[in-house]
């Protein structure tokens, strides 16, 4: 196998779930500071009005905000080459509308960029990783109201403006297409901001999986969020035609479970519409046939879809397409076919996967598979894998070790299937894991459920003294990029 030289080897964060210091210089509220903590079988609830008494994960996180200079220098001790994360919207502008930016977050990102470069470590930059600002939510309903669009270009074009010269990698939002997802009412919150007025005035926890979803809202939100990444596209070539600037898509990858025609047959039409819908607007810059049928089937009003808004989508295609990748799902017409889950999506079990303690199934193999087809689908953009990783239970033995074969196999048989798909033919140009160090999940909300190559002392009774130790994996790793992908032993 030979990975291209200059290959992107690294890992990706999200502020939300790394940094902490939630209100820390001029910082206020977003999102996923209103969430508490779940598990594999207790779903995250959602807390409108904050209770001192509650614990949040997000609101101390890992302590990157303090700790950002020792992470940094462990992922040059990794041979990082490029380290995705994300600026948080409410430490640039703390309620999203606000008439001028807050400079202390402005500074706080100059020192992490500077960091990174001191190490030769390339920053990729989401922009919008569901750290919507909650003003934005309670006032504005999310992207549904298109005054949003013109608050995320603003705050986009002032990211642009001030780190121009230390990030050339950008993307705009982390998983667009999780609003297509199974849990419309999760998507929502997360990736549009969107949420309906009697959950937002609910005195109550709220489970996320309870919260209510209003499809013609749900894609009107939607709609804004790609005129806002393609005018986003736009003003960032305008202010350095060097940036490279990308979408990003939760892949989840599907199977018919049979040979049911039928079952081919809904497998294709949920690939469309999960993965591929998004994937479209962005790299294409135009709305696909199987949208419109959608739309006209399930009785969605697309009068909010103008010609001059499809002209703005037609001019701000993306540089390249990135990905989240954890696992693959099948698809059948039986209704009593076993269920499983994964990355806010639910499928049919797949009989020839193993799967984690968290029920994703492990499909190395489906990963060549996905960038084949999305090469075929878009066959001159560049592909990056953005996000790929195994969450588990780690073990600190008495003498500090920590033995976690379990993870160094998940992305030795991942990494030999990226390496076929380049010498299938795929422009694969970069692979970031997650998360190179432990943080709090999105999903569940648990520190527990552990990716990194580098543990963090912390628990989910709030114990802990944030301190960072070395996996197996670490160094392993660090092999794997010294040897640009050649040796995974």
């Amino acid at each position: 196998m030979a990975f291209p030289k200059g290959f992107l080897w690294g890992g990706a964060v999200a502020a939300n779930q790394c940094e902490g210091a939630y209100l820390a210089d001029g910082k206020k509220l977003a999102v996923p500071d209103m969430l508490l903590g779940g598990d594999v079988n207790t779903p995250r609830t959602f807390l409108p009005v904050t209770d001192p008494k509650a614990f949040y994960p997000s609101h101390e996180a890992i302590d990157f905000y303090h700790r950002y200079k020792e992470d940094i220098a462990l992922f040059a001790e990794m041979g990082f080459k490029c380290f995705r994360l994300s600026i948080n919207w409410s430490r640039i502008f703390p309620n999203g509308d606000d008439p001028e930016p807050n400079e202390a977050g402005l500074s706080f990102y100059d020192s992490v960029f500077d960091e990174c470069r001191k190490y030769g470590i390339e920053p990729l930059v989401t922009l919008s990783h569901y750290e919507i600002p909650w003003n934005i939510v309670t006032k504005y309903h999310g992207f549904l109201s298109r005054e949003t669009i013109g608050l995320f270009t603003r705050y986009a074009e002032t990211c642009f403006r001030r780190y121009k010269d230390k990030v050339k990698y950008w993307l705009t939002f982390n998983e667009i297409n999780i609003a297509c997802m199974g849990e419309g009412g999760i998507g929502n919150l997360y990736g549009l901001g969107l949420m309906e007025d009697e959950d937002i005035g609910a005195k109550d926890p709220i489970r996320l999986t309870e919260l209510k979803a209003n499809p013609q809202k749900t894609f009107e939100a939607l709609h804004n969020e790609f005129v806002a990444s393609a005018l986003t596209v736009q003003k960032g070539h305008e202010i350095n035609p060097e940036f490279m600037i990308g979408n990003m898509i939760a892949h989840v990858t599907v199977y018919p479970l049979t040979p049911n025609p039928k079952d081919i047959m809904a497998c294709l039409e949920e690939d469309n519409f999960k993965n591929n819908f998004c994937g479209d607007v962005q790299v294409r810059g135009e709305y696909p046939t199987f949208a419109w049928k959608y739309f006209k089937d399930h009785g969605i009003d697309t009068s909010f879809i103008t010609e001059e808004d499809k002209a703005v989508l037609k001019k701000g295609v993306v540089d390249f397409y990135t990905f989240s990748y954890y696992q693959s799902n099948c698809v059948t017409v039986d209704e009593k076919a076993e269920k499983t889950q994964g990355n806010m999506s639910v499928g049919a079990k797949n009989p020839y996967l193993k799967a984690s303690d968290w029920g994703w199934q492990i499909d190395p193999l489906g990963l060549r598979y996905t960038l084949n087809a999305l090469h075929d689908r878009y066959p001159h953009t560049p592909l990056m894998v953005v996000e790929n990783g195994f969450g588990a239970f780690d073990k600190v033995e008495d003498d500090g070790a920590i033995h976690d074969p379990y993870r160094i196999e998940y992305f030795r048989e991942h990494i030999r299937c990226m390496g076929e798909a380049i010498e299938d033919g795929v422009p694969l140009i970069g692979y970031t894991t997650w998360g190179p160090i432990d943080l709090v999940s999105a999903g569940t909300g648990q520190y527990a459920k552990r990716y990194g190559f580098i543990y963090v002392d912390r628990h989910d009774d709030g114990t802990g003294d944030f301190s960072r130790s070395r996996k197996d994996s670490f160094f392993w790793y660090k092999k794997v990029i010294e040897s640009n992908g050649e040796d995974l032993d």
